[in-house]
């Protein structure tokens, strides 16, 4: 890492921990949240120069059915600033995804982090690594969801509480999974009882923490009382990658009225799936599969919650 003075990115790593990457959760501590990369005013200009393709901004309200439902909404003309004050005092939160764009120094902090753990994991080689950060009012939550690739998520400001479920049935079911490979549901689509939470691994994290867990671990997360800095990295490994590609093809499978499929990470059965899966996706017989968001509010510092209403339109990523 090159903006930190302790020139470790993690800072009380312990041998064990290599074993445990992976494998079992890991609650650790950093030195990232001493970074400029992450002040008001490294984060409102990252914000100004946000595509529109490469963020979310999300609230929450109360459907005819008196139920809570998502909605996406747009920065509109406002500054970084207004941006920050909005999320502050409101009810919203960002997800600005791939700040490399914009700034070069938030990819190598990307590519930092994972050569440390390159270096202090035997064996461990990763690709595809991505990395998105996360701005959040307080109070905010984060619905019942599972991630694809492998996750890291690090605390840099503010407080929040992490529940973690396993990755099997019934808090996984197999072809909730499928479906979200498939781009066939959203990641909070993922079906959540209450008690689930019986059998959750519960974290508070606090600045200079950060909070690993296997592959496709369900959680959820719920901000504490000030506004909240986040960083999430993603990544593959060959486990990973070949995870992906099983239930990929298992999905196909189950589409074409296959009901009882394995999840192999090994063995013929695998590499067949694998064959499968890639030839499917690379042939382009399915298509790109775009999820569509409605958005119908717009941020606004100066509106109850952060946000006002606008005319609804659709919008692609």
């Amino acid at each position: 890492m090159r903006d930190v003075a302790t020139g470790h990115i993690m800072t009380d790593w312990k041998e064990h921990h290599g074993e445990l990457f992976g494998r079992h959760p890991l609650h650790l501590q950093h030195s990232l949240h001493k970074s400029e990369l992450f002040t008001d005013a490294a984060l409102a200009r990252l914000l100004e120069k946000a595509d529109r393709a490469d963020y979310h901004v999300n609230t929450r309200s109360a459907g005819p059915d008196g139920k809570l439902r998502r909605r996406e909404g747009e920065f509109g003309d406002l500054s970084g600033v207004q941006l920050l004050e909005a999320v502050r005092k409101g009810d919203i939160w960002i997800n600005l995804r791939a700040p490399q764009k914009a700034d070069k120094a938030y990819g190598n902090l990307l590519e930092d982090i994972y050569r440390e753990f390159e270096a202090r994991v035997p064996g461990l080689k990763t690709f595809k690594h991505l990395v998105t950060i996360l701005i959040s009012s307080p109070h905010v939550y984060v619905p019942y969801h599972c991630d694809v690739p492998g996750q890291m998520l690090w605390q840099l400001r503010g407080r929040k509480r992490v529940w973690l479920y396993p990755a099997s049935e019934p808090f996984l079911p197999q072809a909730a999974i499928e479906k979200l490979i498939l781009g066939e549901m959203h990641e909070t689509d993922m079906p959540f009882r209450t008690w689930f939470d019986e059998s959750a691994k519960v974290v508070d994290l606090e600045p200079g923490w950060m909070l690993h867990w296997p592959l496709n671990w369900p959680h959820r997360v719920e901000n504490q009382d000030s506004l909240n800095v986040s960083l999430t990295t993603e990544h593959y490994t060959r486990p990973v990658r070949n995870a992906y590609g099983v239930n990929y093809a298992n999905g196909l499978l189950r589409k074409a009225g296959f009901r009882t499929l394995q999840q192999q990470g090994s063995g013929a059965a695998m590499y067949a799936k694998l064959a499968l899966a890639a030839g499917v996706k690379f042939s382009g017989i399915r298509g790109t599969v775009a999820k569509p968001y409605t958005v119908d509010f717009r941020v606004d510092p100066d509106s109850p919650g952060g946000h006002r209403d606008i005319e609804p339109y659709v919008l692609r990523k």
